[in-house]
């Protein structure tokens, strides 16, 4: 099974609000709450992830090795995601060091 298809309970405090208009949208759409917010926040995450200033956040974190980088992947794609892997290999201190000797050579 996907992690995709399984399912996880989570709670959270909204404002009444926002809650009052998931609601009624849910009305219109002969659907519930949990559907409008599902599909809310797989909208969210998919447009997070094209946007450039976000995709630096997530590499940053990747590479302050604060998400992982399956995380990564789910978060930016595959391709993205290697090319990140690659650019973090690049900038260990070994590869830093090598282009500073480089440089000092020159």
């Amino acid at each position: 099974m996907s992690s995709e298809s399984e399912k996880k309970r989570v709670q959270f405090r909204a404002p009444r609000g926002l809650v009052d208009r998931a609601d009624a949208l849910a009305a219109v759409f002969e659907t519930d709450r949990t559907d409008i917010l599902i599909s809310a926040l797989r909208d969210y995450l998919r447009d997070a992830a094209h946007s450039d200033e976000v995709k630096q956040e997530i590499a940053e974190a990747f590479y302050d090795d604060e998400i992982t980088f399956e995380e990564l992947k789910d978060l930016v794609g595959h391709e993205e995601a290697a090319n990140f892997r690659l650019l973090k290999e690049q900038l260990t201190d070994e590869f830093v060091d090598e282009v500073a000797e480089e440089l000092a050579d020159s």
